[in-house]
């Protein structure tokens, strides 16, 4: 099954903790192209999609982005620095006993001493993070690929209805071709007579005349390789591999008969046929 290089997927969940979320779009291109968008504290995470990704895209401009939002608390640790507060309640305990006041210090007014608590953000599980974007990852994945398959058979079908009009062509072209050998032919027996006699015509130089035509003008060799390429590219739509570099070797392959056969071309119809065929090439 082929499939297009353009393409788009999205996934969403929440694992450990963190809204996850996971778009994966791509456009043509000759080969794999990876870029990101990434929350900066999981920049760790670009070369693991990139090598995951490398695994199931073959070819295109890959863009990914990453939102990863905690919905928990998890992420945050509260600490306590007791030197800190072992030191103001030291302080405020003389300054009690020499001013003869009233030890009421309690655990809210230690919250208000500054420094004696610190909010720092917990260490990362990098491995976990990792599992949970790729869980999600798989699943933009898979809409991304069904996107593709989707548009590779419409794209299959496109191609082999044009093979066809190819295929028509060719045998007009074919058709057409000795019609031209034998138009030249009348045609020069009927400007040798008006200018000779009818009598003194020789008829062997017209066979000669319209041999030498006929030899220049050939296209027998350009069509059987243009049928022999069109089988090949009908095989070719029926793999289960990337085809896109193959389709386009074959396609120069498609112009260059199509081009000698333009330039070998002595007669209006086939001129014609030659100019829809490189459309349909093209």
């Amino acid at each position: 099954m082929i499939k297009s290089m353009t393409g788009f997927g999205r996934a969403q969940n929440i694992l450990h903790g963190r809204d996850i979320t996971i778009e994966i779009r791509s456009v043509n291109h000759r080969y794999y192209e990876f870029s990101s968008r990434l929350p900066r504290t999981y920049g760790f995470l670009d070369e693991k999609l990139k090598s995951y990704l490398n695994g199931k895209i073959s070819r295109g401009k890959v863009e990914v982005t990453v939102l990863i939002t905690s919905v928990e608390t998890a992420d945050a640790v509260v600490d306590v620095n007791m030197t800190v507060a072992r030191g103001y309640i030291d302080a405020m305990r003389r300054a009690n006993e020499e001013l003869s006041l009233t030890d009421d210090i309690t655990l809210s007014q230690l919250m208000r001493i500054p420094d004696a608590f610190t909010v720092r953000k917990a260490a990362d599980d990098e491995e976990q993070i990792w599992a949970d974007v790729q869980s999600v990852a798989d699943e933009a994945v898979g809409k991304f690929i069904s996107m593709r398959e989707a548009e590779g058979v419409k794209m299959r079908e496109d191609i082999l209805e044009r093979l066809d009009i190819i295929e028509r062509l060719v045998a007009e072209i074919e058709r057409l071709s000795p019609l031209s050998v034998e138009a030249y032919r009348n045609r020069l027996y009927q400007r040798l007579c008006e200018v000779l006699d009818q009598k003194d015509v020789d008829e062997q130089r017209i066979v000669t005349e319209a041999a030498i035509f006929a030899d220049k003008t050939a296209v027998a060799e350009e069509t059987v390789r243009l049928r022999s390429h069109i089988v090949q590219l009908t095989d070719m739509l029926s793999l289960d591999e990337p085809i896109g570099r193959k389709i386009d070797f074959l396609i120069q392959e498609f112009n260059r008969e199509a081009n000698t056969i333009g330039s070998k071309a002595q007669d209006i119809a086939i001129t014609r046929a030659v100019v829809d065929l490189k459309s349909e090439i093209e």
